[in-house]
């Protein structure tokens, strides 16, 4: 993997701006240094509030904690703060920073050569792998553009659990194509006063770490309460690390999703195998691991209100990156909201989509034939009252069946497109349609303006199984055709560059459908006389994709999908043949849970406050974290992602 795409644009966190807290120490992380010129060090703040560093020191291998000049005394959330050592940094040496009452922040170290130009974290800032910069210094700004092009073997390997219950077992994860010698490697913990420990040294399950593979090891040096783990390769740089706060890593503190995502502290922990992702998030910090909190939801489900519990789990792809945006999440709806006369169980909110000219307003699309249009009341999305307190049913032309209603989007001409998969009255023969509502029509129920019909494209759907019939189209999303044109994609109709005036009847854009089916998405002109126009397959990248959208901030088209492929979106541009492709893949916010979570929405960037934008997601089964926790029978999430 290349590190390229949306982390080299420089989307990186700035939260909104709020009081200092020295207790947020645990989130600044050493970002970049160098052993050359002003021998500059550079933090950033990977936390959701601001941090005084007032009174903080640094040392290096040869002198005592000194004192630093920041270039500000407070270092923002998402912010970056530098300053020039005020010793020499060498060839060879470390460097550790320290809070005013003398706590360690963080600490790398370098082997000779290796802080020239510099030493940064590449990937993505404050959580990224330590790796010798290739081109010019970026204090101050992302370190992408100085990041080479591939990275090495070694900074793949990440740690990804640890526990400080006694056995302080350590578990290291190689996320990358290639095994990995660590014989050579050692260790150290935050006590200055430590030297680092060999991992050959303390009972490794194998002292090679083959692809996608685990070792285990048991730190000798004790782990506390309010603790680090620094991890460095056999020259003496550092790999990795990890910060928890009091409380410890109890059972354990691990990478959510296994390999990439943030720490969080685990109900279990599993050592040696793929991360359980079970706890709280309320865990440990810093260097690939700060955490947030799951906020807000509760309550009691209401009469005939019945969850559904995940299925289909898979695998995380490999290369996903840690979620960009802000890490808090706070659960956005009232418990059991979406309880409908043919579907009383309260679940199945799938599809979510803002709307570009009225960001205030979240369209969201329930299966069993209903659409809903929300307005925050109270900070939750609620159903807007002057539209219909209890949401619209919708139905196939004519007036007729019940929609499976899965995906939803904002056409040009601020009219309302919504896909079905299948009719719920014949539920085991595929329809896998798109069509057309004004949102402007009154009464309880909309039939649509136009309606597309694709299903005879898709024959491997209709076997006579229900559960074939429901993996059609689940997301749709129109795509503008300024957006196409500018960035030279090329008609695969006619080898060219596609010309929208080549289709008069199509309107200002293209609606690409997602089907669930292969993750593929399928791109079409639907025409005002009810044809339309077929511009092929798009391969994802995904094994199955529930969500598509197109996000003008980013100018990306983003294909998400639930669990079945680890909770994430992927960032589709076009590139220079003029093909849409994968850019990035993330996953999704660390404190979420592994559920259904079949809708993805990000607000237009109008809306942007301190470099953030809210993004929304939905769990078609309400389960949450499941009986007694905050998210059961709740639908909607709400998170913030980088302007």
């Amino acid at each position: 993997m290349t590190f390229s795409g949306l982390v080299a644009t420089g989307l990186v966190v700035a939260q909104p701006a709020a009081a200092a807290d020295p207790a947020g120490y645990q989130n600044v992380r050493i970002n970049e240094v160098t052993s050359s010129n002003n021998d500059t060090v550079e933090l950033y703040n990977t936390g959701s509030t601001a941090v005084s560093l007032s009174g903080w020191k640094m040392s290096d291998d040869s002198f005592s904690p000194q004192s630093f000049s920041p270039s500000s005394s407070t270092i923002a959330a998402g912010g970056y703060v530098t300053f020039d050592s005020p010793k020499g940094l060498g060839e060879s040496d470390k460097l550790v920073i320290y809070t005013a009452d003398g706590t360690v922040v963080d600490r790398v170290e370098w082997a000779t050569g290796k802080a020239k130009p510099a030493m940064a974290r590449c990937e993505s800032d404050g959580t990224g792998a330590w790796v010798t910069a290739t081109a010019a210094t970026t204090f101050g700004a992302p370190n992408t553009s100085g990041c080479p092009t591939s990275a090495p073997a070694a900074s793949r390997v990440r740690i990804n659990e640890v526990t400080s219950d006694g056995a302080d077992t350590v578990e290291l994860y190689n996320s990358g194509t290639s095994a990995v010698s660590i014989g050579s490697w050692k260790y150290v913990d935050s006590d200055t006063g430590h030297s680092p420990v060999s991992v050959s040294s303390s009972t490794p399950s194998a002292t090679s770490i083959p692809a996608g593979g685990y070792v285990t090891f048991n730190s000798t040096l004790g782990l506390g309460d309010n603790d680090s783990l620094f991890l460095l390769d056999g020259n003496g740089s550092t790999v990795d690390s990890v910060t928890w706060a009091a409380g410890g890593a109890k059972p354990s503190d691990e990478r959510c999703t296994n390999g990439t995502g943030w720490f969080r502290t685990s109900a279990t922990a599993t050592p040696g195998s793929a991360n359980s992702c079970s706890g709280s998030g309320n865990g440990g910090g810093g260097g690939g691991g700060q955490t947030g909190h799951l906020l807000g939801g509760g309550g009691s489900l209401t009469s005939g209100c019945t969850t559904e519990a995940p299925s289909g789990t898979g695998s995380t792809p490999a290369g996903t990156l840690a979620w960009p945006g802000g890490l808090d999440v706070t659960i956005s709806d009232n418990v059991c909201a979406f309880t409908t006369s043919t579907g009383p169980e309260g679940r199945d909110v799938s599809g979510l989509a803002f709307d570009p000219a009225n960001p205030s307003v979240l369209w969201a699309a329930k299966n069993k034939n209903w659409l809903y249009k929300l307005v925050k009341s109270n900070g939750k999305w609620t159903p807007d009252p002057s539209w219909s307190a209890g949401g619209k049913q919708i139905r196939f032309a004519g007036g007729t069946g019940q929609p499976d209603s899965e995906g939803v989007t904002v056409g040009g001409n601020g009219h309302i497109y919504v896909t079905s998969e299948r009719d719920n009255a014949n539920n085991t023969v595929p329809k896998n349609t798109i069509m057309e509502f004004d949102p402007a029509a009154t009464g309880s129920t909309l039939t649509p303006l136009h309606q597309w019909d694709m299903t005879s494209q898709f024959p491997q759907l209709d076997t006579g199984s229900k559960d074939d019939a429901n993996l059609g189209f689940e997301g749709v999303g129109y795509v503008p055709d300024s957006w196409l044109t500018a960035n030279g994609w090329v008609d695969p109709l006619t080898g060219a560059a596609y010309n929208p005036a080549n289709y008069p009847l199509h309107g200002s854009g293209l609606y690409f459908a997602a089907l669930e089916w292969d993750g593929s998405l399928h791109a079409y002109g639907l025409n005002s006389d009810g044809t339309f126009t077929t511009f092929g397959t798009i391969p994802t990248g995904k094994s199955s994709v529930m969500d598509v959208t197109f996000d003008a901030g980013t100018q990306r088209i983003v294909a998400t999908c639930d669990n079945t492929c680890g909770e994430t979106h992927t960032f589709m541009k076009i590139d220079a043949a003029g093909t849409i492709v994968p850019d990035v893949t993330y996953t999704n916010a660390a404190v979420m849970p592994i559920d259904n979570l079949e809708g993805f929405a990000i607000a237009p960037a109008s809306t942007c406050v301190n470099g953030l934008r809210e993004a929304v997601w939905s769990d078609d089964g309400v389960y949450g974290f499941g009986s007694g926790s905050s998210s059961y029978g709740h639908a909607l999430y709400s998170g913030t992602f980088p302007c």
